[in-house]
């Protein structure tokens, strides 16, 4: 018998549906996106508008702990983690279904401030939620997230695009959530009756209320830009990078030096005795939009706030490498979220 976390989340998607095909024409882009696209125009040609479609599950124990998760945080980011899947197409996200597995140890107030986590991101990123289903739970909390959206044809960005040269550019910065995360773990393990979070409330933030970049899309969008290929950073850079040169059969190089670090990121890293280069390739849930561009929109770029070029697109042949601060070659792995080894 093969164990599950041999393959990890992708290799088994991939092993799992390496043998399906798509017989319907409205399917245009199926597994192996942040989202599929379908075309429902008449005839399949006649309208230009494409339906993107996202889900994303999440499990008491595995993707979060209530021990230090407010419920109604936890919803809010249940909802913005599938917009984000919506943004990373280059598109808008419309509706949502949510379908909750309870357990009896909850109570309708509960599931009332998890739901109302879900409307207020709702209502933030102008999404209606549609529908969806609730059954007993025998293991704790389940949450399960479908998110519809639209696209017009020629502005999707899928992750088979990357070009020989084009820039590599991400938002925000990166290992700040999984450093809350560590935060968070820190001061539960303490089991102190008042956790310490005195300046850290960034970080607090990053963890369990992140933001969909819609407003990257928009500045993007305004500066006459469209990325080659495109992801959010879910899994960790490494992870997402290699997503992309991989479907896009390129190679990439990376600068240490480059790399969007927080302060206090950075700070609590050294205290904890962590490398915080190594969280920002490989922590996860940051939920900010990586992608490629050509090098001639170098200079559209550049006054984008919150925007930033981190390396560029190699030859194949290349590989995949992060450059560190003294010119050493270092080859990127995909050490970021695994829940199979959890």
């Amino acid at each position: 018998m093969t164990e599950i976390s041999k393959y990890g989340e992708f290799g088994l998607i991939k092993h799992l549906t390496k043998d399906l095909k798509t017989v319907q024409p409205s399917t245009q882009k199926s597994i192996g996106d942040d989202c599929a696209v379908m075309n429902f125009g008449k005839g399949q040609k006649a309208s230009d508008v494409r339906v993107l479609m996202t889900t994303d599950m999440l499990l008491e124990g595995i993707h979060f702990n209530l021990e230090y998760v407010p419920l109604k945080h936890l919803g809010y980011k249940a909802a913005v983690v599938n917009f984000s899947d919506i943004y990373a197409m280059n598109g808008t996200p419309t509706q949502i279904t949510v379908s909750l597995g309870i357990s009896k140890r909850f109570s309708v107030e509960d599931i009332e401030a998890l739901y109302g986590g879900i409307r207020l991101a709702c209502e933030r990123y102008n999404v209606d939620l549609v529908g969806g289903d609730t059954c007993a739970s025998m293991t704790g909390l389940t949450i399960s997230i479908t998110c519809l959206g639209v696209a017009n044809d020629k502005d999707i960005v899928y992750r088979n695009g990357a070009k020989l040269n084009d820039l590599i550019c991400v938002s925000g910065n990166l290992g700040t959530a999984y450093m809350g995360l560590q935060l968070l773990e820190r001061e539960r393990l303490a089991n102190a009756e008042q956790p310490d979070f005195s300046g850290k409330e960034y970080l607090l933030e990053r963890q369990l209320k992140p933001e969909a970049r819609r407003d990257i899309l928009e500045a993007l969008h305004k500066a006459g830009v469209k990325p080659t290929a495109m992801m959010d950073v879910s899994d960790g850079l490494s992870s997402e990078l290699l997503h992309i040169c991989t479907q896009s059969n390129v190679g990439c190089c990376v600068y240490e030096d480059k790399l969007p670090i927080d302060y206090e990121a950075a700070a609590l890293a050294e205290e904890m005795n962590l490398n915080i280069v190594t969280c920002a390739l490989n922590g996860g849930e940051d939920y900010e939009l990586l992608f490629t561009c050509s090098l001639d929109d170098y200079e559209k770029l550049i006054p984008i706030e919150d925007l930033y070029i981190i390396g560029h697109i190699t030859k194949p042949e290349y590989g995949c490498n992060l450059i560190g601060r003294n010119g050493e070659e270092l080859a990127l792995k995909a050490q970021g979220w695994n829940a199979f080894e959890q």
